[in-house]
C-alpha cells in the first residue's frame, strides 16, 4: 500500500456526451474502482476492490445508456468511492470510510487532517467543479437542467437480502422523484420504492443537495439493484426500460400548473 501525500494529482469529473440538447444532467459518483498512486490499493484484495464497496457495479453502464437513448450529458467520477466518495460532504464520516459495510479499509484508518485535505482537493472539489459548470453554462444555454444522480446497490447487505428492484430517493424537493417512482409502477414490472433502500436521512444525497437545490433544478437520485446490471446487455436493458419512465417523468412535472410547482419545490 503506498501512503498518500499531499502532492496527488487532480481527478476531475469525467464528462461525456458535451454536446447534448435534452435538459437530462446524468450524474454517476460511485462509477470507477480505480485506485491510482499516490494512495495505491489501501491495503484492499484485488476481490474487495472488485466489490460494491469500491464503486457502484453497472451504474456507470446504465448511466451511459440512459445518456445516450435521452440525449443527456453525463457526468462520472474518475477514482473509487473508498479514495473520496464525491456524494459526501469532507465533513461527513463516509467520505473517506474507514469500514464499508463489513470490510476494514487499512489506507483509510489513520488519515491526518492534512490527508484528508489533500484527497479533498485532489478528488472532491475538482469533481464537483466540473459539475457545477457544466449545470451552469447548461442555465445560461436555458436548457434547464434535471440532476439524475445513477447508483447501484448490492443484493446481499450486512447478510440481509434484498428484494426491491429499483429505489428513487430525494432531497427536500420530491417532484421529480415521486414522478419517477410513479412511471416505473405503472410502466414496469421493476418493484419500485420512493427512498428505498436508502433516503436522505442516511446522508446520501449531497450531490442532490450541493448542485440542484441551489439553483431549484428538478432531481433524483436512482438506484438500481446490481445484479439486474450486471453486464453490457442487462444495462443496455435497464436503460431501455428506464429511459420511457423518465421522459414519462419528467413530461409530468413540467405540466403542472406553475403555482402547483413552486408549491412542490419548496414543501418540506
Amino acid at each position: 500500500m503506498t501512503a498518500p501525500t499531499e502532492a496527488a494529482a487532480t481527478y476531475p469529473a469525467l464528462v461525456e456526451n458535451e454536446t447534448a440538447q435534452s435538459r437530462f444532467v446524468f450524474v454517476c459518483d460511485h462509477a470507477s474502482n480505480a485506485f491510482p498512486a499516490p494512495w495505491g490499493d489501501l491495503g484492499l484484495s484485488a476481490e474487495q476492490r472488485q466489490a460494491h464497496i469500491a464503486w457502484d457495479p453497472g451504474a456507470l453502464g446504465l448511466a451511459r445508456c440512459l445518456a445516450q437513448r435521452l440525449d443527456g450529458l453525463l457526468i462520472h467520477a474518475p477514482v473509487s468511492r473508498l479514495l473520496y466518495d464525491c456524494n459526501r460532504a469532507p465533513d461527513m464520516a463516509g467520505a473517506m470510510p474507514v469500514r464499508s459495510e463489513v470490510h476494514d479499509i487499512p489506507g483509510n484508518a489513520a488519515l491526518t487532517p492534512a490527508e484528508r485535505a489533500a484527497r479533498t482537493a485532489a478528488v472532491y472539489s475538482p469533481f464537483h467543479a466540473t459539475l457545477h459548470a457544466r449545470i451552469a453554462q447548461r442555465i445560461a444555454l436555458g436548457l434547464a437542467p434535471v440532476i439524475v444522480t445513477i447508483h447501484s446497490f448490492t443484493r446481499i447487505y450486512h447478510g440481509q437480502r434484498r428484494t426491491l428492484d429499483f429505489g428513487v430517493i430525494h432531497d427536500a424537493d420530491d417532484r421529480l422523484a415521486r414522478a419517477i417512482t410513479a412511471e416505473a409502477q405503472a410502466r414496469t414490472d421493476l418493484q419500485t420504492a420512493l427512498n428505498q433502500p436508502y433516503s436522505a436521512a442516511d446522508d446520501v444525497t449531497h450531490t442532490l443537495r450541493l448542485q440542484a437545490t441551489p439553483y431549484d433544478l428538478p432531481n433524483a437520485m436512482l438506484e438500481l439493484r446490481n445484479d439486474l446490471i450486471a453486464s453490457p446487455a442487462a444495462e443496455a436493458a435497464m436503460a431501455d426500460t428506464l429511459a420511457p419512465v423518465l421522459a414519462a417523468a419528467l413530461a409530468a412535472i413540467t405540466a403542472l400548473p406553475d403555482t402547483e410547482q413552486k408549491e412542490a419545490r419548496h414543501a418540506r
